[in-house]
């Protein structure tokens, strides 16, 4: 979870490979319609989003009804959806990737392909609510490299495998 740019799909691809499961970019999942007002720079609110989480809570919930991990990335911004995401998963786990504004618009600016413009990450930062401690989130600064984050995550996982949420 985190904002646009931090490194979520990358890390979620480097985190499914490790974990031998499935990887779902949860951009793919946004219907046309919230492509196109992020493709024009309107940032979307509770009602646009959604369908978009109650889609990610079902592929989840399908998941976790098959006993099978799953990394799924998604901004997650608030905690009303990360509750709407635990409707389909109650043990999800959350890996909360945070930097620096300035690095965070660097690297959104570099991305080609993609559909939300740099101009959505000053809305983003203002939506966003950084994970409470009871959310269990693993919480790391993205300044660091790829795969520092990808082992930072692990262990974190592994550290919380005997909890009552076991990571899915």
């Amino acid at each position: 979870m985190g904002v646009s740019g931090c490194g979520k799909s990358t890390l979620g691809e480097q985190l499914a490979a490790a974990l031998h499961c499935r990887f779902v970019e949860g951009d793919a999942l946004h219907p046309p319609d919230n492509v196109a007002r992020m493709a024009a720079g309107t940032p979307l609110g509770d009602d646009e989003r959604a369908g978009w989480l109650a889609a990610i809570a079902a592929l989840l919930a399908d998941s976790a009804a098959r006993g099978q991990a799953l990394v799924v990335s998604c901004s997650a911004l608030k905690r009303s959806y990360r509750d709407r995401l635990r409707t389909g998963c109650p043990d999800l786990r959350l890996v909360h990737l945070h930097g620096d504004p300035a690095l965070l618009a660097r690297r959104m600016a570099s991305r080609e392909g993609h559909y939300m413009p740099p101009a959505l990450l000053d809305s983003q930062l203002a939506t966003l609510e950084l994970p409470a401690a009871d959310e269990g989130a693993i919480s790391l600064d993205i300044a660091d490299p790829p795969p520092a984050l990808l082992a930072a995550t692990l262990a974190g996982l592994d550290t919380t495998a005997h909890s009552p949420n076991p990571p899915r």
